[in-house]
């Protein structure tokens, strides 16, 4: 699988290999809320808690929209300190892939595609809400989607 940048159509035919490539990257929805304002503490040490969901539409053709949805929460005690969500979305061209290779592409390289954008949203919107800077960490998307999706011949055979 190659990863390419989009190039001017030359009108030659297309090749028959794996291709995967970014066309567009753009904040598809937002949201940020702060039920009591920002009330810091010197204290200031809430929970956080993050959410990650990925989906894929088809556009037209090969081309698909990948949204990477995360969810933010800030809590202390049980009391919501601010709730962030951020829907980032990316249009890929994926062409041949096998089964296999669209749920990788869809489940891992998409994602870490649009990731950085969405810590960049993240962070701005927390900051301009009032409270302290907030960087998410990093994700392992390979392991989240091997934990969310066991390959069916790992089972251990006697």
């Amino acid at each position: 699988m190659s990863i390419e940048t989009p190039q001017a159509d030359t009108g030659a035919a297309a090749g028959t290999g794996a291709q995967l490539s970014l066309q567009a990257v753009y904040l598809k929805d937002c949201s940020f809320e702060a039920p009591l304002g920002p009330r810091v503490t010197p204290d200031w040490n809430p929970a956080i808690g993050l959410d990650l969901n990925t989906a894929v539409n088809i556009i037209e053709g090969d081309l698909r929209e990948v949204v990477l949805t995360v969810t933010v929460s800030a809590k202390i005690g049980e009391q919501t300190v601010f709730l962030v969500e951020v829907k980032q979305a990316g249009a890929f061209v994926m062409q041949n892939l096998g089964e296999a290779d669209y749920r990788r592409a869809a489940g891992i390289v998409c994602p870490g595609v649009l990731f950085p954008y969405v810590r960049s949203v993240v962070s701005q919107l927390v900051s301009q809400g009032g409270f302290p800077q907030l960087l998410l960490p990093p994700v392992n998307f390979e392991a989240l989607f091997a934990a969310n999706n066991p390959e069916p011949n790992s089972a251990a055979t006697n």
